[in-house]
């Protein structure tokens, strides 16, 4: 199938898709429904409260769904009851909006659906900010507003009840199809001609996409017990997939090794540009069962790749033939982590494909699934916790609501247009917590409106058919929903000309409406983007020891579980892999705080280049260590490696001491000293010098890490 074709079915049947169908349905029913009786504004009050609602509706358990809009309803009501009466007086109306800005931005310590909440509540304050209401209007206008979140909360919780799966289910195939691309980037490096550090690049800014898709799968999995603890065919199968998935790009991270050596040693052999076809013909698989996934399809067979990976191994034997100097042990790790991944593959290929699969599968009884998701606190404390100016958030807040009084009393002086709430509306979707966050939505922002703004003026004035306007409107409501999460600049160039035909069959002047909009956006941006700068700014560098040192410590409790392997204990299989976890997690935030920090100012990116060698450092340690422990957890040992766990020992103790110097505690581990079973020492195997090569490998890199730490932190 052409690559174009599958990815426009992929993006169809993804969440993204299927999420702005369900929220433009959601708001617009009640707007369409009630214009056939002749009562449109009151439709379009009920989805006005249906707009708002519609931002807490993000991807999770039906159960944090559930809860956190019926929150959001609450708030919603209040905040329009209080904004009704405030906005009679221009004061009370600049002192609510310095009050709420800053108590619902500081949601945001209570994760990102909290945060969700905060924003519902702060839209429906600057909606209800212009709205000439009198004082015996409020509450019933209020009443209506509630009644719309009310249904869109209904709406949004029948639509996941017919389909319970299905989030889940699309989800998992997009985390799939980002396998595929961190397999193809891995499978670069073993072609000579491409450069590592600008593929290192690459590689760590999309293990950020595979570790945010993770993550969201194992919200949906973990933490519904529809899904775990239901013993349908269909609730096995998403587990067990996912399962395999994690194992499978563990399998990806062990493909790691010495690249710059291997392609010195092996650059004239022409076995490094076999391997990576061979990874490239697995990610092409893996492609596919992104798409079966999406689709709920069968498929084909899977390609058999015992076939390639027997002629790869021929290969590899005649090199260590032909050439007695040159050690393919490093050929033979590879190969074996390839017939792992190909097994992984046909494996998660058998769930979908076997028409018995899904009777036959039983979940793994030796892991406990609820360990792995994050459990958020909600106590009254870390609200007031955080009221100090060492909190980001606190910080974030105090922007907002100073920015947010800025942009009110710039739209009643300056901005004097029929919508100068936009001005507001603009600051308070642009802010972010942190500086290039905010510069990038604000260059998103102002692209997509001007972008949109000449689409809707042009569909405008040269469609006079208010049928196909309203086509257009639908279709442009869809893309807005659809890609606000997967692309802000489109999802922006779809709301503004689809805000621009809603004014017009509003009866409002078209370029009229299009000039403010333009003009209040590129207002509300320049006092965002000025703020974030001078205004309680918050640099990356202010907060990298902290992440360093949550993936320091992340490693040598990676590293623990490889010591126990080495000292005879078989560790629990929970235990290693939320080890794994944490690892793959923190590493992850580390390398989303690198990006985040590149696109700062010049003059704010304090020991750039040393984080970058940190970054790079931690991504080939925490390979390494993958790489062995997936050999060793999965099998027990004859006997002890006392060698071998002494130079484990030692890359713990390095990493400990990097950890004190972040201002860490001191991780403590108990591993005994271990002894040969017999009095002569056993000869060593290959497979056991190859593997104390890669142990002194990890040493070596774990001094690096400290000296690179030390850096950073003169």
């Amino acid at each position: 199938m052409n690559i174009n074709t599958r990815e426009i079915k992929s993006f169809f049947y993804s969440q993204y898709f299927s999420d702005g169908l369900r929220i433009t349905a959601g708001i617009i029913l009640p707007s369409l429904v009630l214009l056939e009786f002749n009562q449109f504004d009151l439709g379009l009050t009920l989805s006005l409260g249906a707009l708002c609602i519609c931002v807490i509706d993000n991807p999770g358990p039906v159960s944090h769904k559930r809860n956190s809009m019926a929150i959001g309803n609450l708030c919603l009501f209040v905040v329009a009851v209080i904004t009704g009466f405030a906005r009679l007086n221009i004061y009370t109306l600049g002192l609510e909006i310095t009050a709420f800005s800053f108590l619902f931005s500081m949601f945001t310590v209570y994760g990102n659906r909290a945060a969700s909440v905060g924003t519902c509540s702060l839209l429906i304050m600057i909606f209800m900010m212009d709205k000439a209401l009198p004082p015996n209007g409020v509450l019933p206008y209020s009443v209506i507003i509630l009644l719309g979140g009310i249904w869109y909360m209904l709406f949004s919780l029948i639509f996941f009840g017919i389909r319970p799966y299905r989030a889940a289910q699309q989800t998992l195939g997009e985390n799939v199809a980002d396998i595929a691309k961190f397999l193809r980037i891995k499978a670069d490096f073993y072609l000579p001609e491409k450069d590592i550090d600008e593929n290192y690049r690459k590689l760590v800014s999309q293990q950020i996409q595979v570790s945010q898709h993770q993550d969201a799968v194992r919200e949906l999995l973990f933490k519904s017990r529809l899904l775990v603890r239901e013993s349908t065919g269909a609730s096995r199968v998403l587990v067990l997939t996912f399962v395999d998935l994690v194992d499978m790009f563990e399998q990806i991270m062990a493909t790691h090794y010495d690249y710059s050596e291997i392609r010195e040693r092996f650059k004239d052999t022409g076995i490094l540009n076999e391997i990576a076809r061979i990874l490239h013909h697995m990610a092409d698989e893996l492609d596919d069962i992104a798409y079966i996934v999406l689709s709920n399809t069968r498929h084909r067979h899977p390609t058999d790749f015992n076939i390639e990976l027997e002629k790869l191994k021929l290969k590899i034997d005649n090199i260590g033939k032909s050439n007695q100097e040159t050690s393919n042990l490093v050929l033979k790790k590879i190969l074996i982590n390839l017939r792992t991944l190909g097994e992984s593959i046909t494996n998660v290929y058998t769930y979908y494909n076997s028409k018995t699969a899904q009777k036959s599968t039983e979940l793994r009884g030796d892991v406990e699934y609820s360990q792995f998701v994050t459990h958020q606190d909600y106590a009254p404390h870390i609200f007031f916790d955080n009221l100090t100016l060492g909190s980001s958030a606190f910080k974030h807040a105090l922007r907002v609501s100073l920015v947010c009084l800025i942009g009110f009393i710039t739209a009643k002086t300056v901005a004097q247009g029929h919508h100068s709430y936009w001005v507001l509306l603009t600051i308070i979707v642009i802010l972010k917590p942190g500086f290039s966050l905010s510069k990038q939505r604000n260059y998103q922002r102002l692209i997509g409106t001007i972008g949109g703004g000449a689409i809707g003026i042009l569909i405008l004035s040269f469609i006079p058919d208010t049928t196909v306007q309203f086509i257009f409107l639908i279709i442009f409501m869809i893309g807005t929903y659809s890609f606000s999460r997967l692309n802000y600049v489109v999802s922006v160039i779809f709301m503004t000309p689809f805000v621009l035909i809603l004014f017009k069959f509003l009866g409002v002047g078209l370029l009229h409406v299009a000039q403010e909009r333009i003009t209040d956006t590129l207002i509300g941006s320049s006092i965002a983007f000025i703020a974030s700068y001078l205004i309680f700014p918050t640099w990356e560098f202010e907060q990298i020891q902290e992440t360093l040192r949550d993936v320091i410590v992340a490693n040598i409790n990676y590293l623990v579980t490889i010591a126990e392997s080495l000292s005879g204990k078989v560790p629990g299989t929970t235990m290693y892999k939320l080890a794994r976890k944490e690892v793959y997690v923190k590493s992850a935030n580390l390398s989303a705080t690198f990006e985040r920090m590149t696109s700062e100012p010049k003059s704010k990116q304090r020991k750039i280049n040393e984080v970058h060698k940190f970054v790079v450092l931690n991504h080939i340690l925490s390979s390494y260590i993958a790489n062995i422990a997936s050999g060793l957890v999965k099998k027990e040992l004859h006997q002890p490696h006392a060698e071998a766990l002494k130079l484990v020992k030692k890359s713990i103790s390095v990493l400990n001491e990097s950890n004190k110097k972040l201002e860490g505690e001191n991780i403590e581990f108990n591993i005994g000293k271990t002894t040969p079973a017999t009095d002569e020492e056993p000869e060593l195997l290959a497979e056991d010098i190859l593997l104390k090569e890669q142990l002194g490998f990890i040493n070596k890199i774990s001094y690096d890490i400290a000296r690179v730490t030390d850096n950073i932190l003169q």
